[in-house]
C-alpha cells in the first residue's frame, strides 16, 4: 500500500504562524489553541520586565511554528 502525503498543506500554516503567531492554528481551525498562543505570548511579554520573557517568548513562538506544520 502506497501512502501519499501532501505536504503543501503544512508549510502554509507554518508560514503564517512564522509571520503571525497563531494565525497558522486559525487557518488549521484550531481557534482555541491560537487563543492560548496569544496569550502565552501576552504574559511572557509582561513578563520581559523581570527578564524571563525574553526566554520565553522565543520558545512559544518556535513551537507554535512546529505546531502549525505538525498537525
Amino acid at each position: 500500500m502506497i501512502i501519499i502525503s501532501d505536504n503543501r498543506k503544512h508549510g502554509v500554516p507554518a508560514l503564517l504562524s512564522f509571520l503571525v503567531p497563531g494565525l497558522g492554528q486559525i487557518i488549521k481551525g484550531e481557534i482555541f489553541k491560537a487563543i492560548g498562543i496569544w496569550v502565552a505570548l501576552g504574559i511572557s511579554g509582561l513578563l520581559t520586565f523581570i527578564v524571563i520573557g525574553f526566554v520565553l517568548a522565543p520558545i512559544i513562538w518556535l513551537w507554535q511554528i512546529y505546531d502549525a506544520y505538525n498537525n
